[in-house]
């Protein structure tokens, strides 16, 4: 396995699969860079190289018991576009990850970045604020944080079910998809996972959506119930001129798998191959 150093002495877990012009993925909460194989294998055979990393506390990287915040988060993905020499990359952050792309771009620059992709994205400020009131309750994620102290496997497993729109009635994704979707999880670190709840739905980024100076684009389902697209989508589209915005319609948080093959379709697209 592959592993680069942080300057704090953390690894953290990557994968690199075939050649061409670099894209970076950036997973959501709270799997890890095994979701993006829907997309890192078909875009590599493709002629691109696809590039994917576990969040430090989560997957196989290591799992430390400090601060979680994104300036941490965002100097991780720096370091490892440095320590991999990588220019000319496009960065694809998924939910959480779309945080790390926007403070990356406001702390480090565009300087080896071509272009930008938020999916099912948590900027540009997810939790309702007197000065954000189309914003997500705390109380949401007050009830999340103590499930996960509770019963972190029960609320794990149920949490997916409604990540990927799963329902009597629906049939999108097997049984097997949502215990393999659970095993991921909880490869990460209670602290993490717990912390990181805090992390993304108390982030403002607004400020950090000044910081997109190369072409972007946004992709929301319409009918995501974890972050919702009238939240985040919409917001965060407007907020960064001339961004490319896509709605899915009816698709889940997790359109990663879902949409599976429109995604990797529009992704091959915006980069050009």
């Amino acid at each position: 396995m592959a592993f680069v150093k942080m300057p704090d002495g953390i690894n953290l877990f990557y994968k690199d699969w075939g050649t061409g012009k670099p894209v970076v993925f950036i997973h959501g909460w709270p799997v890890n860079s095994d979701m993006w194989e829907y997309q890192m294998d078909p875009m590599a055979r493709r002629g691109l190289r696809t590039i994917a990393y576990d969040r430090r506390g989560f997957g196989r990287s290591d799992q430390p018991g400090g601060r979680y915040d994104y300036d941490v988060l965002a100097d991780d993905l720096h370091a490892l576009l440095e320590a991999l020499d990588l220019n000319d990359v496009t960065l694809v952050g998924f939910s959480m990850g779309g945080g790390e792309v926007a403070r990356y771009l406001s702390r480090h620059g565009s300087a080896r970045i071509a272009r930008s992709v938020l999916v099912s994205a948590v900027t540009p400020y997810l939790m309702e604020t007197p000065d954000n009131p189309e914003g997500v309750d705390r109380g949401i994620f007050d009830q999340m944080v103590e499930q996960l102290k509770t019963d972190r496997p029960h609320f794990l497993a149920g949490f997916g079910k409604k990540f990927y729109g799963a329902g009597l009635l629906s049939f999108a994704v097997s049984s097997e998809f949502l215990e393999w979707n659970s095993g991921m999880a909880l490869t990460g670190s209670p602290r993490a996972t717990i912390d990181c709840v805090r992390l993304f739905s108390e982030t403002d980024f607004r400020a950090d959506m000044k910081a997109f100076d190369k072409p972007t684009l946004v992709i929301h389902g319409t009918s995501d119930a974890t972050v919702p697209a009238g939240v985040s989508g919409t917001r965060a589209a407007a907020l960064i001129p001339g961004a490319q915005y896509i709605e899915y319609d009816g698709a889940p948080h997790g359109l990663f798998y879902t949409e599976r093959e429109r995604l990797t379709a529009d992704l091959l697209a915006f980069i050009g191959t």
